[in-house]
């Protein structure tokens, strides 16, 4: 598969964006272009090669990220397009971890939107160098210098352009190359295929040559000879700037921008000459690292076959004709089809059945692949999103993914004994799929809960769920866990006797309850004579309180944070039993708890929130309306972050309506705190509900 390119002649990269910013548009002409594909398919009307997916078609968005494979100039792209909702964060986040190069789409209308900041961040932590790629120039609105300011002042990005639009909106005619400062025009009759170079018009000259002055400036540092050459006054030719262009991209500190109209097929030709020009191969990233792992040792491995064989799986998928698809990234060595690989997180060996090129849920099976190269496997049964799989005789660990968790859960319910086992099924199979999906049967309210990172990525799974395992289900919200407590200390007593002829029943219990302050676990102690209670029936006591704890005096909740003390009863000599003594320790503790101020609980929740500074009021007023307390704020880089406790009831639909307060350029996560009371009007209402009293 590789064999047919030197590693330095592969790309490896990705094109993300903020939704609607045109990433599968400029994918589609990418593949049309390298003639990957010979008929260019459009989102719009849902035949776009890359949202393969009917949910992707239907709805008009990317879910999933997609891989394919295309060559321009002797170079091979492996190519993934990723989505842009937030929901679906996951598919950049785990893309951008086995990529060397990434392209960033903006609208030249909308500039910077808020995914584009998240993507952007994403790929600052991975380190990937990017092209930036300024889209739709041909829309009413466009500005090309407004979207560069704000990749300027946004992401605080070193953001330098390499070309120029000849014009904005409907003026728009092509692009200025400051390379080589000639003016680009498109024919439309061969849908941009062919296109023409001709001098600068008279009208763009100045700003072309002030820019290209920008660029020399920009890149300068990167390159001693170019800047010897320019401050000699000898003339730059286009070596010397793609040298110093590309080595300033490499370093992560410059990022190149060009320009076009995806729909309308100009400039994509050149930013594929942008990809193989500055963007690097797999030998042009740091080796690769990771810990072997038996010994700990640190361990490297560079991008070549003569290596030992080692690879990160950074998706699974499950395709209805292979099975269990394990898309991974080869960072050394090769493999070959049947070979046994060992998965180092397992310590256990498996075979790879089948290796496939993938052209979105398209694919050509290779006999072998090797270093620097992106494929995907049949038959490794146990390997997951983050493993790595290597030569059994050279194992190593590499760096795993974080995902984040889960913002949102509903309640979900099978509808018959038969969509109960198709629904187990569905469940294990995509949360192998997705990380960032979970699902936990609910031991207090026996509700079936899946999480995950909004209403619409729980809205795509649950379609899933109903398409391809055939699943009916109700789904709900889930309910929230409250608990009940005592304030104070207070007794009980209790003497429970019966007699049905022959032996009867006595047992006397007299229990003191009081708050754990801590509101910890259930504790008991005796402190009742033996000429009280006998020692064989103190084991009966605490086992009738514990048991009591399932079910407080208020609304039925389970109770917390209880001590009991036994302090006194009395016994029959013949009457007596186990049995009596654990259900006089019951209603004895009944008794006391009611008597000791109980009062319903409710978890709490620490809240972060990370959000652009000119939404920190809008945020705040909205987390105070959910009776949530502030306790701080700070500066993180470019971001105010909020930090609030707020009741999980309070919670719900809270992503969908950050989203809506900030444009969607705020993130949040949130985790258990403790539990804390509810407040007394809101405690009575909650009850009098139950009760049925309203």
């Amino acid at each position: 598969m590789s064999r047919d390119y030197a590693v330095g002649n592969i790309r490896n990269i990705g094109i993300m964006a903020h939704i609607d910013a045109g990433k599968t548009t400029v994918t589609e002409r990418i593949l049309f272009y390298t003639g990957r594909v010979h008929r260019i398919g459009e989102v719009h009307e849902g035949t776009a090669t890359m949202d393969w997916m009917e949910l992707e078609r239907e709805r008009g968005i990317t879910i999933t990220s997609a891989a394919t494979t295309c060559t321009w100039k002797k170079c091979r792209i492996n190519l993934i397009d990723t989505p842009g909702h937030v929901d679906f964060t996951v598919e950049v986040e785990r893309s951008l971890r086995v990529l060397d190069g990434a392209i960033a789409v903006f609208c030249s209308v909308g500039g910077v939107e808020p995914q584009s900041e998240t993507v952007w961040r994403q790929a600052s932590k991975y380190n990937v160098p990017r092209l930036a790629f300024i889209n739709k120039m041909d829309r009413v609105g466009a500005d090309f210098h407004r979207a560069v300011l704000m990749m300027r002042e946004k992401l605080g990005a070193h953001a330098v352009p390499i070309q120029l639009p000849a014009g904005e909106g409907e003026e728009y005619r092509g692009l200025i190359d400051l390379v080589r400062m000639k003016l680009i025009t498109f024919d439309e009759q061969s849908l941009g295929a062919q296109f023409q170079e001709t001098e600068i018009p008279e009208e763009h000259r100045q700003s072309a040559e002030e820019a290209r002055n920008e660029l020399i400036d920009a890149i300068s540092e990167y390159d001693d000879t170019l800047t010897e050459k320019y401050l000699e006054g000898t003339e730059l030719d286009e070596k010397d700037f793609h040298r110093a262009i590309r080595a300033g991209t490499l370093n992560g500190r410059f990022f190149p921008v060009l320009c076009g109209t995806a729909l309308k097929n100009k400039g994509i030709q050149m930013l594929l000459d942008s990809i193989v020009e500055y963007l690097p191969s797999p030998l042009d990233v740091p080796l690769v690292s990771g810990l072997h792992p038996k010994t700990d040792k640190l361990e490297t491995r560079a991008a070549s076959i003569d290596e030992p064989f080692c690879a990160l799986a950074f998706k699974i998928a499950v395709d209805p004709y292979v099975g269990k698809l394990s898309y991974f990234r080869v960072y050394s060595g090769e493999l070959k089809s049947g070979e046994a690989v060992l998965n180092s997180r397992t310590g256990r060996h498996e075979r790879i059945g089948r290796i496939l090129e993938m052209h979105a849920n398209k694919r050509e099976e290779r006999q072998e692949i090797a270093a620097g190269d992106i494929a995907a496997a049949v038959g490794l049964k146990n390997v997951f999103t983050g493993d790595t799989i290597c030569a059994s005789k050279h194992p190593i660990a590499l760096e795993s993914m974080d995902f984040p968790n889960p913002v949102i859960s509903v309640a979900i319910e099978a509808k018959s004994g038969v969509d109960e086992e198709k629904l187990t099924e569905a469940l294990l199979r995509l949360a192998e799929e997705d990380p960032t999906f979970r699902h936990y049967v609910d031991e207090e309210t026996g509700q079936t809960i899946i999480s995950g990172m909004g209403e619409l990525h729980l809205e795509i799974l649950t379609s899933r769920m109903a398409r391809e395992f055939g699943v009916r289900a109700n789904i709900g919200k889930p309910q929230v866990a409250y608990r009940e407590t005592i304030r104070s200390m207070a007794r009980g007593e209790m003497r429970f006797e019966r007699q049905t002829g022959g032996r009867g029943h006595y047992g006397h219990v007299i229990l003191e309850v009081e708050p754990v302050m801590d509101g910890g676990e259930f504790q008991f102690e005796n402190q009742a004579s033996v000429e009280e209670v006998p020692k064989e029936f103190v084991a009966a006591v605490e086992k009738g309180a514990r048991n009591s704890m399932g079910g407080g005096v208020i609304a039925g909740y389970e109770l917390m944070g209880i001590r009991v003390r036994l302090v006194g009863g009395s016994f029959h000599d013949v009457d007596s039993s186990e049995l009596a003594f654990e259900t006089a320790a019951a209603m004895a503790f009944h008794e006391a708890t009611g008597k000791a101020d109980p009062v319903l609980l409710e978890p709490l929740m620490e809240v972060e929130v990370v959000v652009p500074e000119d939404y920190v009021g809008a945020v705040i007023g909205d987390l105070n309306g959910r009776r949530g307390q502030i306790v701080g704020t700070e500066q993180r880089a470019d971001a105010k972050v909020v930090d609030a406790h707020v009741p999980l009831v309070e919670m719900f639909g809270y992503s969908t309506v950050i989203r809506s307060l900030t444009q969607g350029r705020a993130s949040y996560t949130m985790q258990f705190l403790k539990y804390e009371d509810v407040p007394g009007r809101l405690a009575k209402e909650m009850i009098a509900r139950m009760r049925g009293y309203v």
